[in-house]
């Protein structure tokens, strides 16, 4: 998939994803080894979107398993398309039992899931399993069982096995722990807020149009924020979205008037804002 860990920088470049050197070199080793990479870190850092760039940069095709509580082998892995198979069995009330089974068990009634999709074919795919710590551990014991092999067994057909396996990108927020087995399986990456230097590059990539000083001046307010004790730091994304706001504001400074009308944008909770509006020093930072 890549030359070298500056074939995957400058690659990632090009769809407006600016990895660190440890995200490159991560990224690179996962698809050297063939290992799955688990990245973790707070949410709007880049962790889902790090898995579209490797898909749109390797021509994959990304499949992507949302996780959340209750999601089950059913959503994960396959179900049978039920509706179908009960108007193909009533059209076929004078057939047999076993006729009937045959038929209701085949592809035609099969409905992949993202586990399943992912393994069947010869095309390049990247499998997005995003906000794993929300799933619920019985869901961890089926994806190892995946990830060990890249095979599938259902019953009625057969097993499954992956001709090309895709390349496994596994998100976490870190809510909950997950399991060391499923540690093991990875290539561990950790995702932090970028330092000052890279989230200018950022938004100078993201909101071409805003001043280079008022640039960084945001940035610097974005990393006081986040210095905070805050409910919700904001994220890369939350930063870029304050930029779009300066500009179309028509904004030419951060001040005390433009911050307190705008801190929506970076802050979603009340007594966030509230903390921001006291403790927030601009003649500071």
């Amino acid at each position: 998939m890549f030359r070298s860990v500056d074939d995957v920088t400058a690659r990632l470049a090009e769809t407006g994803y600016l990895a660190s050197p440890a995200v490159a070199t991560t990224v690179f080793l996962a698809a050297r080894l063939g290992k799955p990479l688990l990245v973790e870190g707070p949410a709007g850092v880049g962790k889902t979107e790090l898995a579209k760039a490797v898909a749109a940069i390797t021509d994959a095709r990304l499949i992507r398993l949302q996780c959340y509580e209750g999601v089950d082998e059913s959503r994960a892995l396959y179900e049978w398309n039920h509706a179908k198979q009960l108007l193909r069995i009533t059209a076929g009330r004078d057939e047999t039992w076993d006729q009937t089974r045959t038929d209701i068990f085949s592809e035609e009634f099969l409905l992949p899931r993202p586990l399943l999709a992912a393994i069947r074919g010869d095309d390049a795919k990247v499998l997005l399993i995003d906000e794993m710590d929300k799933a619920d551990v019985e869901v961890e014991g089926l994806l190892l069982e995946v990830l060990s092999d890249f095979q599938v067994t259902v019953p009625e057909l057969g097993t499954v096995t992956a001709t090309r396996h895709p390349f496994v990108v596994l998100t976490s927020n870190a809510s909950r722990e997950l399991s060391e087995a499923l540690r093991r399986r990875c290539l561990f990456l950790h995702i932090d807020f970028p330092d000052e230097e890279l989230e200018r590059r950022i938004v100078a990539l993201k909101v071409p149009g805003l001043d280079e000083v008022l640039t960084a001046s945001l940035v610097r307010v974005v990393g006081a924020l986040r210095a905070m004790d805050l409910r919700k730091a904001p994220s890369v994304a939350e930063t870029v979205d304050w930029a779009r706001t300066l500009l179309a504001l028509g904004a030419d400074r951060l001040d005390e008037e433009v911050v307190r009308a705008s801190l929506g944008v970076v802050l979603k909770h009340q007594e966030d804002v509230r903390a921001a509006a006291a403790k927030l020093d601009l003649d500071a930072v």
